[in-house]
């Protein structure tokens, strides 16, 4: 998809747009780099993009510019965009900048998507090819952008991928040698529209892989995605050929209904123990899923049980994703302000031991309220509200479990250290963006990690 005389057109100037056209222009293409945003919002990018040969335009509302081969699209960009669709009726080749950079790339392949815990599993994928001598780069929705992988990587053994549904939507050849679905929950369906579209957009990981390859699903959902795979009419155009994924699946969840299933800490395939993980941050009910999908996936590449289990005793868990805090009195601090949805603040739930005072609210990204409230009614002792979503989630959860309505997260965390005794837990995870508030996710987790910290320093 790249080389001397391509025209190729590159819609985004984000970390995957600036990615694609570096990877292009250091090919030999002619590049077109567009955004829809003035040039000013970009100015520094622009400049960049400039000095590799792209040419730039910005600002505009119709799609800059006709003549190209290659249409190469940031996923930001949603399929139905105006310039998307426009890339189509003009391009035999619309493609995503994950689907151009792992074609520039000669090696192995292990993708990994899902609604929550992605980039988790896909550290942890890593570590352990790399803790075998491996050559990996880890990539896509985690990290660098592919091309940009692309362009400064040679020699690589595996490619470790962070798949989002936005990255698939226009994926027409990808074709990882192992993927894996690790769940499934309702996300993004302002930009999908239905849950349909966003289970057909996860399944197209699998689409143009064969029964060589390795297909993990959870068993729960596997007949959904081969159903998915098969229907031309809750997916964008593929080029080519429609494929319809691999006919050989292996599958991950209870013992009596899957191939792969965990249990009192360890991993089992058909009943056998394989992996030994407890006393491992994969231990934990919550991340039974992962333990058993990405163990399988790894098995699958090769790698030993010793090997899996010392990459997961030394596993360092990412800021922000279940990270603990010491608050003093026996009172656990647990740092989720990366759980943007509420499949991520259902999972912390499930993950954190004991009573659980839980901290949640922001600018919401859905409105499935009662998807929650089990957990919810299971494990939370009280729910502090903050951000936009407060009044909305107190309607819907109240009658259930106790909430209290706080407004900022400062608020929050002193509400909730009053009410919290020894042996049980002060967990943010609000399962909402942050950006009613605050920059990103980070800065929210950063000011969690400071209230919490004064308090202790207070005695509190």
């Amino acid at each position: 998809m790249s080389g001397t005389g391509l025209q190729a057109l590159v819609l985004g100037a984000g970390i995957s747009g600036l990615g694609a056209a570096r990877l292009l222009t250091a090919r030999g293409a002619s590049v077109v780099l567009a955004d829809q945003r003035p040039v000013n919002a970009w100015s520094a990018e622009a400049r960049q993009a400039a000095g590799w040969g792209a040419r730039i335009h910005a600002g505009e509302k119709n799609l800059p510019w006709s003549a190209f081969d290659l249409c190469v699209v940031s996923p930001g960009f949603p399929v139905n965009s105006d310039w998307v669709q426009a890339a189509y009726a003009l391009s035999a080749q619309v493609c995503s900048e994950l689907e151009l950079g792992w074609s520039d790339l000669n090696c192995r392949t292990l993708a990994v998507t899902g609604s929550n815990g992605k980039s988790t599993a896909v550290k942890w994928a890593e570590a352990c090819l790399r803790l075998s001598g491996q050559r990996v780069a880890l990539a896509g929705n985690y990290g660098r952008s592919v091309c940009d992988v692309a362009v400064d990587a040679s020699g690589l053994d595996w490619l470790v991928l962070e798949v989002s549904s936005f990255q698939l939507e226009t994926v027409n050849r990808f074709r990882p040698d192992i993927g894996v679905l690790l769940n499934i929950w309702p996300n993004h369906l302002d930009r999908h529209g239905s849950m349909d579209t966003y289970v057909a957009m996860k399944a197209r990981l699998f689409q143009q892989m064969v029964d060589a390859d390795v297909a993990l699903v959870p068993a729960t959902w596997q007949r959904r995605i081969a159903a998915a795979l098969a229907n031309e009419d809750t997916a964008p155009p593929l080029a080519g050929e429609r494929a319809t994924g691999p006919s050989v699946w292996q599958t991950f969840g209870t013992p009596d209904e899957a191939d792969w299933a965990t249990g009192e800490g360890q991993v089992y395939r058909a009943g056998q123990p394989v992996v030994d993980l407890r006393g491992t941050y994969f231990a934990a009910s919550g991340h039974a899923g992962t333990a058993a999908a990405i163990t399988a996936a790894l098995i699958a590449a090769g790698q030993t049980p010793t090997t899996i289990q010392q990459s997961a005793i030394d596993f360092q868990p990412l800021p922000y994703r279940l990270q603990e805090i010491e608050l003093g009195d026996g009172i656990r601090g647990i740092n989720d302000s990366k759980a943007t949805n509420l499949a991520a603040l259902a999972h912390a739930l499930r993950s954190v031991p004991g009573p659980v005072h839980l901290i949640a609210g922001g600018r919401a990204k859905e409105n499935q309220w009662e998807s929650v409230k089990e957990v919810l009614t299971e494990r939370a002792k009280c729910v502090y509200l903050i951000g936009e979503s407060a009044d909305e989630m107190f309607a819907q959860w109240t009658p259930d479990v106790a909430c209290i309505k706080c407004g900022d997260l400062a608020t929050a965390v002193t509400r909730a250290r009053c009410n919290a005794h020894t042996g049980e837990t002060i967990l943010l995870s609000p399962g909402c963006a942050s950006f009613d508030q605050f920059k990103d996710y980070q800065e929210r987790g950063e000011h969690f990690n400071r209230l919490v910290k004064e308090l202790a320093g207070k005695g509190l």
